[in-house]
């Protein structure tokens, strides 16, 4: 990965990510290494080939812990891990998602439940265990992940669309609250990026070439898209900004 930008505040920063190692949240892995940070990530399935790869090119290894984002102690743990090694966390970079498609006969309580646990819960309690450290280290920024999906209302995934615009709320809300302790929340709204998953599920060419028609600039969104805006919402180039919701969509969501 060949960076557009260097975020020199970066440099030695603890960064938190979920979901990092695959996808979107291993190019933010390496996008925020490429820059001097110290990244420790979770997800549920094993990430030391990936690992040994952003070793091998950057001659330094992210702090890899196995986690299901659903068990709140388990992800705690993780973060408390992340801390002692690297410093209070003051990047945390909420990634991880599920859009497995579904309709709205499709979901019974549990697994409504089971939807929010993976989208929405996480972000508010990564939120609520790096909060008091960052704050007391002098602040912070915290990005969350949401989705265009809600400003589109699409109907392939409502619990999904459901959650990413509960996302956004507590975006604003956190930012509200935690802004006195310098504590800085955003939210990325990407719009379809073509992640291995996205290809080898639901990218045939027809959705693709219906796609490609409502964006202003015609090329697919790569998960690389994603980092330097990232970088540029976890870095002090973004110092007052907050509560916001960027999207990174090639102009399919036009607001204003």
């Amino acid at each position: 990965m060949e960076p557009c930008a260097t975020f020199h505040d970066l440099k030695g920063v603890s960064v938190f990510i979920t979901g990092g190692g695959s996808g979107i949240g291993a190019a933010l892995t390496e996008g925020f290494i490429a820059q001097g940070a110290k990244v420790a990530f979770v997800q549920r399935s094993d990430a030391g080939a990936f690992c040994d790869g952003i070793e091998r090119r950057y001659g330094t290894r992210p702090l890899f812990r196995p986690c299901d984002i659903t068990d709140t102690d388990a992800l705690g743990a993780a973060i408390g891990q992340a801390a002692a090694a690297h410093g209070p966390i003051r990047v945390l970079v909420n990634n991880a998602g599920d859009d497995t498609r579904h309709r709205l006969a499709d979901l019974g309580p549990r697994e409504w439940s089971d939807a929010l646990a993976v989208n929405l819960g996480p972000h508010y309690f990564t939120a609520q265990a790096v909060a008091p450290a960052m704050g007391a280290a002098g602040g912070g920024a915290i990005i969350n992940f949401s989705s265009i999906a809600y400003l589109m209302g699409i109907a392939e995934y409502p619990a999904y669309v459901a959650a990413k615009a509960g996302v956004t709320g507590l975006t604003r809300a956190l930012a509200r609250e935690l802004g006195p302790d310098g504590i800085r929340v955003n939210a990325v709204l990407p719009g379809w990026v073509l992640t291995r998953r996205q290809l080898e599920l639901w990218a045939s060419p027809e959705a693709l070439a219906s796609h490609m028609e409502r964006q202003c600039l015609k090329r697919h969104l790569a998960p690389e898209d994603m980092v330097e805006t990232v970088l540029f919402l976890a870095s002090g180039a973004s110092a007052m900004i907050t509560g916001q919701a960027i999207a990174v969509d090639g102009g399919v969501v036009a607001t204003g």
